[in-house]
């Protein structure tokens, strides 16, 4: 009698974070020691369909029947990123083990309870054909934690270096700092906003979804009374392990702080400036004398924020997470590709000393692929 076949190590990562911009989708293998991104793809979202999900951050009229119409909109556009990654591996559905599919916030209340992510797993996995892994954050709030940040837990497993201190910075709509010093436990926290009201002031002047490369930032200069003024914040005072989102930071929060005779280009600076201040500063008050800032998200296409980051910080050597083979733009994908593994493995996938969690905890709810097409 042959052997049975061993289970695949191989699965895809979904991701669509606060930025609002759209579906990565990554194919990942865990069948060795060190994760191989196989192929990956992105799908934007629609204008009108990022403008209700927006929407949905706030309270408004008949928010039920609207979340469950974007919630299976998004499982189709989750199946189409996933399909566009398997054709790119020249892989069949059938050789993928699990997806892992984050789904879109559109509320993080971890002091209530509860953290809202749109999905529809189930119409996920009868579209794709493949098990999938949802639902991870819900588990480590049930446990005391903040279920987020969530990725700290797999930079430790990719990126850690047994002599040299990295702190990994994911700069998407929220920035969060991973500390791995050596022989010592990973931390994780959220530290402020990163793109989420760079883009928001973009747009709002622009027209745009975001300031490329931060050019319109670099027209203007830093306003110090506003930046004072933001940086007063209480989140930035907490310690860690914490959380944030848009309910902490948006433009109704900043608008509040404008005189409204300001230059739009110096806002734009003053924003990036306190992107960039705040993940310093919570560097140096929890991760002090690290070697390397190893940064992935969407701030890493931002020029002038990757400056201003190795000039704050002349003792660390800033560079990409690209430089260690692990994709900047891919990164989360593969994280929750991972936490999909971990899930199917029955094995741990939080990081308590990240999320405040009373201990590692499984994470995420499975969706099986029923066999049938």
């Amino acid at each position: 009698m042959s052997a049975p076949m061993p289970a695949s190590e191989l699965y895809v990562g979904l991701m669509s974070g606060t930025s609002l911009d759209g579906v990565d989708a990554l194919v990942a293998d865990f069948s060795t020691a060190q994760p191989r991104s196989i192929a990956s793809a992105y799908l934007p979202y629609p204008a009108e369909l990022r403008d209700a999900l927006l929407a949905l951050n706030d309270a408004g009229h008949d928010e039920l029947r609207r979340a469950s119409e974007l919630s299976v909109r998004l499982a189709r556009l989750y199946a189409e990123a996933t399909q566009m990654a398997l054709t790119r591996a020249d892989l069949p559905r059938e050789r993928i083990r699990a997806i892992g599919c984050h789904g879109q916030t559109v509320r993080h209340r971890p002091q209530d309870g509860y953290s809202l992510q749109l999905n529809q797993p189930a119409l996920l996995a009868e579209l794709s054909g493949i098990t999938v892994v949802a639902d991870f954050r819900s588990r480590d709030i049930a446990a005391g934690g903040q279920g987020a940040p969530l990725v700290p837990a797999f930079h430790d497993r990719a990126l850690r270096h047994e002599t040299r201190h990295r702190v990994i910075a994911n700069i998407g709509g929220i920035a969060n700092l991973t500390d791995l010093a050596p022989g010592k436990p990973a931390r994780g926290f959220d530290t402020g906003p990163g793109n989420m009201l760079l883009d928001a002031w973009a747009t709002r002047q622009l027209g745009t979804r975001y300031d490329a490369g931060g050019g319109f930032a670099a027209q203007g200069q830093v306003l110090p009374t506003l930046l004072d003024a933001l940086r007063r914040h209480p989140y930035f005072a907490l310690p860690a392990p914490k959380s944030c989102g848009r309910e902490e930071f948006h433009l109704g929060w900043l608008l509040p702080y404008l005189a409204g005779n300001e230059s739009a280009a110096d806002v734009q600076a003053t924003l990036l400036e306190l992107t960039a201040r705040s993940l310093v500063d919570a560097l140096a008050k929890e991760c002090g004398g690290a070697d390397e800032l190893l940064v992935c998200g969407g701030g890493v296409h931002n020029d002038v924020l990757m400056q201003r980051l190795q000039t704050l910080l002349p003792g660390s050597h800033v560079t990409t997470t690209d430089a260690f083979g692990v994709s900047a733009d891919f990164l989360e994908a593969l994280a929750f590709a991972w936490l999909a593994r971990q899930c199917m493995h029955n094995e741990t996938g939080n990081l308590p000393e990240a999320t405040g969690a009373r201990g590692p905890r499984v994470l995420g709810a499975i969706y099986p692929n029923s066999g049938h097409n």
